[in-house]
């Protein structure tokens, strides 16, 4: 399976797309973004210069992925979900002259295998979001979200754990520190604030 442009979406010629991507209406991605296989980036999407996505990734409309951001497989970024670069965002420096590239250092945002974005989320320069997280829809992140963790609010504070279905953990009342998913009965073990699949 190849890969499908529309033809109204902008997509660099030195951008690399993955067997079976397709990008919709709008979208544009940047030159030297290398993007895996079966992904989809939706209508008014951007992809910025140099970014790199994993495999079936799910970018949805309008979502907007700044440089130098790095996405692992099946990743979900909800719509209009955006993903900041600039610690110290100005438009002039001091001196009232209009900022270019070189004067300012692009910090990414890094997301883990499995994470998803809820809509219109925004996560600040710099942060990481670890696997399988779920940020809620209109969070700002500001700090880094661990393995596992559900977080919501302004800013993003972890209300719960939920597993690679996406669902909500469920603590067993007979293991306190053990958390099963109602949806596929995996067991997860909580130890110092941190999550991880039971072994």
């Amino acid at each position: 399976m190849g890969v499908r442009i529309q033809p109204s979406s902008q997509v660099d010629e030195s951008a690399e797309l993955g067997e079976g991507t397709t990008i919709w209406d709008l979208a544009q991605i940047r030159e030297d973004a290398r993007l895996g296989r079966g992904c989809i980036v939706g209508r008014g999407a951007y992809v910025g210069p140099g970014v790199r996505i994993g495999n079936h990734v799910k970018l949805q409309n309008y979502a907007l992925v700044y440089e130098p951001a790095v996405l692992g497989d099946g990743v979900f970024i909800g719509p209009a979900a955006v993903l900041t670069n600039d610690f110290y965002p100005r438009a002039v420096d001091p001196e009232g002259r209009l900022k270019r590239d070189g004067d300012w250092e692009a910090a990414g945002v890094v997301v883990a295998e499995g994470a998803s974005l809820g809509a219109r989320s925004v996560c600040v320069a710099g942060v990481r979001i670890g696997r399988w997280a779920l940020v809620g829809a209109g969070a700002v992140v500001t700090r880094d979200v661990p393995d596992f963790a559900l977080v919501a609010g302004v800013p993003a504070r972890r209300t719960g754990w939920v597993g690679k279905a996406g669902v909500r953990l469920v603590e067993r009342a007979q293991e306190p520190g053990v958390w099963e998913c109602p949806s596929t009965g995996d067991l997860y073990e909580e130890k110092g604030g941190t999550l991880a699949e039971r072994s």
